[in-house]
């Protein structure tokens, strides 16, 4: 009798648990993603299978060397990535066309804000404001964001999931928004390369002026230039 009680006991027990076993995957399944879950993740390099580097240029000011840059990696049959600012783009929407016509080209927000502390709002519209300005101007949407500063929040991520944009940081900065220096950009641009790299600029004199001798160093090392598309795997739609 005893042994008959304990064995009741003992299915009673696997019952239950097998039941709130049941319950808790059907929640699992149910429950609505955190923001940590269904956000993007930044890509900090890009496909390492073969020699190829991308050129980052983050472009809010400069107006006057950006079109510099681009002589320059046409003449060397080179490209790069050029992130634009949507108050930038609203300014310069030539050099927009141009960009978009022969190199590629990524979202950077519209004012050059502070992300990490924008609510899900306000990234959105930093976001899709300077989107839809380089969609006017060229007809093509961008899917790929570069965050100023490098600020990311939860918010951010989000809103770069539900938007469909992946996020772009760097594997090397040549810092040269700080050190007017074109030795030191050239230095950082080219020291310890790897494929995949990711190496950020801006439109400055001193990088405008080292950009030469960049391209030529990459390419006695095997390395020839690649989109941060192209590295990541998207296109342009």
């Amino acid at each position: 009798m005893i042994g008959m009680k304990k064995y009741t006991v003992f299915v009673h027990v696997v019952s239950n648990l097998v039941i709130i076993a049941l319950l808790f995957g059907l929640y699992l399944a149910c429950a609505p993603r955190s923001n940590a879950v269904s956000a993007s993740a930044p890509i900090y390099k890009g496909n390492a299978d073969e020699k190829r580097v991308a050129l980052m240029i983050n472009v809010y000011e400069g107006t006057e060397y950006v079109e510099g840059m681009m002589d320059v990696l046409d003449r060397f049959g080179e490209t790069a990535t050029f992130f634009v600012g949507g108050v930038w783009a609203e300014k310069n929407v030539e050099l927009v066309k141009r960009i978009r016509l022969s190199f590629d080209i990524g979202n950077h927000g519209y004012l050059h804000k502070d992300h990490a502390a924008l609510s899900y709002a306000q990234n959105k519209a930093e976001i899709e404001l300077c989107d839809k300005l380089v969609y006017a101007a060229t007809g093509k949407k961008m899917n790929l964001f570069a965050p100023p500063s490098g600020s990311m929040g939860e918010e951010m991520k989000k809103v770069c999931s539900d938007l469909g944009y992946k996020i772009i940081m760097w594997s090397k900065d040549t810092i040269d928004w700080r050190d007017k220096d074109e030795d030191k950009v050239y230095l950082r641009a080219t020291t310890d390369v790897k494929s995949g790299d990711f190496i950020l600029m801006h439109p400055t004199a001193h990088t405008l002026r080292a950009l030469p001798e960049i391209l030529r160093t990459l390419r006695q090392n095997g390395f020839v230039t690649a989109t941060v598309s192209e590295l990541v795997g998207v296109r342009l739609v």
